[in-house]
């Protein structure tokens, strides 16, 4: 069997993650018949059938859903070498770090103080969404990340540095905002930032609180209608804009704990959900890593949240 090519695993990624060849085609910028072709020399080459095509639909067989995991992670891999390479050989490189704004548990001031004690190579934070940070180390856009768990671990080493509960941020003057803990059924109606049901949990995507369906009316509140509640619950990752909404009584949110010290407001209330999971942060970095930076980033981060861990018996404080 010939080697693959980049090429090829370029095109068969994007016809098995779109299950349509026109999709997958108009994706590539290229025309339909050269990319079934293509599939179809790769299948003859492999000596396996990677899709299931019928009249109607496009599926994966075992060896394409196979192909598909190892495809993107070779890929990740290629990318990576690029741009790390680049990086390298800047006159002064900087070790890169992924991360959400205002998602590290406090406890960042303290990692880059103990890190710069030991190294030399200053940090640069890449900024993005939650739910990016694990992609943007293995495409090579950053050397590590700090994010909340659970994440995509394809081709990433990590050790969990906190776990602490998540609490639901609503109206303060919203019925449910007078008890001392709910339950995750107590939101049924109500949505997420980016429209899914609160009583299904967050769903780590991201935005890191919620999962990705189409908006539907939640209840109404503070004058507004069902209709107006439901138009409010759009696809929305700046705090500030999630903050206003839910003080508007439009949605509510999920946030850990350590973010809820930090933003205090009369107009939100944050209460526990006794049946939701705590939020649990990591620190990952690619795997077989040589970086005596990432590896020095690893070491601190991993002792400042050793000593940030509260002594047995006691509780960390919860935001009203």
């Amino acid at each position: 069997m010939n080697e693959l090519e980049t090429r090829q695993l370029r095109y068969f990624v994007a016809v098995a993650e779109e299950l349509h060849f026109g999709r997958a085609a108009e994706r590539l910028t290229m025309a339909q018949p050269p990319l079934t072709r293509a599939i179809q020399e790769l299948e003859h080459q492999l000596g396996v059938r990677l899709l299931e095509r019928t009249t109607r639909r496009v599926s994966l067989t075992p060896a394409g859903e196979v192909l598909l995991w190892e495809a993107r992670i070779a890929l990740d891999a290629v990318g990576a070498a690029g741009r790390r390479a680049k990086q390298a050989g800047e006159p002064t490189p900087t070790l890169r770090l992924a991360l959400k704004a205002d998602i590290d548990g406090g406890l960042l001031p303290r990692i880059l103080d103990v890190y710069a004690q030991e190294e030399s190579l200053p940090v640069k934070l890449v900024l993005g969404r939650v739910g990016e940070q694990a992609q943007a180390v293995r495409d090579g856009h950053a050397d590590a990340a700090v994010l909340l768990n659970p994440f995509d671990d394809r081709g990433l080493d990590s050790e969990p540095l906190l776990t602490e509960p998540f609490l639901v941020a609503m109206a303060a003057g919203d019925p449910l905002a007078a008890r001392t803990s709910l339950r995750l059924a107590d939101l049924a109606g109500w949505r997420l930032p980016d429209g899914s049901p609160a009583d299904q949990g967050p769903v780590h995507s991201r935005h890191g609180v919620s999962g990705t369906h189409t908006p539907r009316p939640g209840p109404a509140e503070n004058g507004m209608s069902a209709g107006d509640a439901g138009d409010a619950a759009q696809d929305v990752s700046d705090l500030p804009e999630i903050f206003k909404l839910v003080e508007l009584g439009s949605i509510v949110c999920f946030f850990p704990t350590s973010l809820t010290l930090r933003y205090a407001r009369a107009e939100i209330a944050y209460r526990p959900v006794v049946d939701l999971a705590p939020a649990t942060l990591s620190v990952a970095w690619p795997q077989h890593s040589r970086s005596t930076a990432v590896a020095a980033f690893v070491r601190a981060a991993t002792k400042v949240a050793a000593d940030a861990q509260p002594e047995p018996g006691t509780q960390q404080a919860t935001a009203t």
